[in-house]
């Protein structure tokens, strides 16, 4: 979503639209309860098959034909990194989407299970290093990579205990902490590695509140939906951070390319395939923002525009992780 119209602008243009006043109460009755349907069911299954295929076999495709040295475990890797940013995205989409949905009906929180699967997709990292470096457990730990994946796994517990708790807010210090060993590990260069870094935890980011918030907005929605006007509101207030967001993304993005992607190697390297490949859909889920605001503007629906949008940030997440796993583009370079 791009920066759109206010909260108050969009009550205005629901009130005018349904002739409702200041007083008036919802703007229609909610639809009846339903269930998901077969066919529901049946696209949510195909979309989950389809994810785990493109995280188990993405990396392969990426690197078919380029001369890459073989990554190994790179298909499981990129499944577990998908799951540790979508855990991230959830959890913390759903702290910043406190803000945009205000006081009301709130969906049933979702930052436990979040929490725990990261959790279990960083633990799920550590044996997978165990198995292709040949170490034990004890040994991994001994590692650079091992110790921060052990990092990230207790910040993620801790984050789900906070959770549990009740004191969801003081989540965002592991879940920072988090953030912050994915970045040391996820760009391990041996030039200007903290600008590396940091480019990675604002990138990382605005990822995951674009991602995860707009999730959290449209199930908020969905549960205030017998007062389309303020399910309207709601949407209306995530637009407008989404645009600083969106901002904050492309030039971290394009900086970090930059430095990690010789232009020599953008279409025979792994790294810039996967690269073009997230850009397209970023672009197409930009456009869906555009529309959506649009939606906003004129006091109709956008809810159609945004769920089609979530979806292609879905896809956006599962590129990422594959980003993360194939090979370092610059010895194609100067081989």
């Amino acid at each position: 979503m791009f920066p759109g119209p206010t909260a108050r602008d969009v009550t205005e243009a629901g009130r005018r639209r349904t002739g409702a006043g200041p007083g008036a109460g919802p703007a229609s009755a909610p639809p009846p309860a339903t269930r998901p349907t077969p066919r529901t069911k049946a696209l949510l299954a195909g979309g989950a098959v389809l994810a785990v295929l493109i995280a188990l076999l993405g990396v392969g495709a990426a690197t078919h034909g380029t001369g890459e040295l073989h990554i190994p475990a790179a298909g499981p890797t990129a499944l577990l990194r998908a799951a540790v940013f979508a855990a991230l995205a959830l959890h913390i989409g759903e702290l910043a989407g406190h803000r945009f949905a205000r006081t009301g009906p709130a969906p049933r929180s979702w930052a436990v299970p979040a929490a725990l699967t990261g959790a279990a997709a960083a633990a799920g990292q550590i044996l997978v290093l165990s198995e292709v470096s040949d170490l034990d457990i004890a040994s991994v730990y001994g590692t650079v990579d091992g110790r921060l994946l052990l990092v990230m796994a207790n910040g993620f517990l801790l984050a789900a205990g906070c959770a549990a708790l009740r004191r969801p807010f003081l989540a965002a210090l592991p879940l920072a902490v988090v953030i912050g060993a994915e970045a040391l590990r996820a760009h391990p260069e041996a030039y200007t590695p903290l600008l590396g870094t940091a480019l990675t935890v604002v990138h990382l980011t605005a990822a995951s509140v674009w991602t995860g918030g707009l999730c959290h907005v449209l199930r908020t929605m969905w549960l205030r939906r017998a007062d389309r006007t303020e399910a309207r509101a709601v949407l209306a207030r995530y637009a407008r951070v989404a645009g600083w967001l969106l901002a904050a993304l492309t030039a971290t993005g394009t900086v970090s390319a930059l430095r990690r992607l010789p232009f020599d190697v953008v279409l025979s390297s792994a790294y810039g395939r996967v690269l073009i490949a997230k850009l397209a859909l970023v672009a197409v889920a930009s456009g869906l923002a555009l529309r959506a605001r649009g939606r906003l503007r004129g006091g109709r629906d956008a809810g159609g525009p945004a769920r089609a949008e979530l979806a292609v940030l879905s896809c956006v997440v599962l590129v990422s992780a594959v980003l993360t796993v194939v090979p370092d583009p610059h010895w194609l370079s100067v081989r």
